[in-house]
């Protein structure tokens, strides 16, 4: 996975994502929405500007106060920790 920081603003981020689909994008973006402090957040895989299909683009808008690199920082180690104790679950089951 690359990462790219296309605008790094007080209150926005975007960020591109090589080599991601929809699937993480969504689990990220969920992760966001459920993080303290966050106003939005969103993908593009397609924007207009573009003028064809990218890498997906993460915006991610903030609060007040609410850095959005510490934001993603927060739902990216949520996401590993959901998916830790899923793995966990799994093998336990197996």
């Amino acid at each position: 996975m690359e990462l790219t920081v296309t605008e790094n603003l007080e209150q926005e981020l975007r960020v591109e994502i090589a080599g991601e689909d929809h699937t993480f994008m969504n689990v990220l973006k969920g992760a966001l929405l459920e993080t303290e402090g966050v106003a939005a957040a969103t993908y593009d895989v397609n924007p207009e500007q573009s003028g064809g299909q990218t890498e997906p683009i993460l915006t991610v808008k903030t609060e007040d106060g609410v850095d959005p690199i510490d934001a993603l920082q927060s739902a990216a180690q949520r996401v590993q920790e959901k998916t830790d104790a899923f793995r966990t679950a799994f093998e336990q089951a197996a």
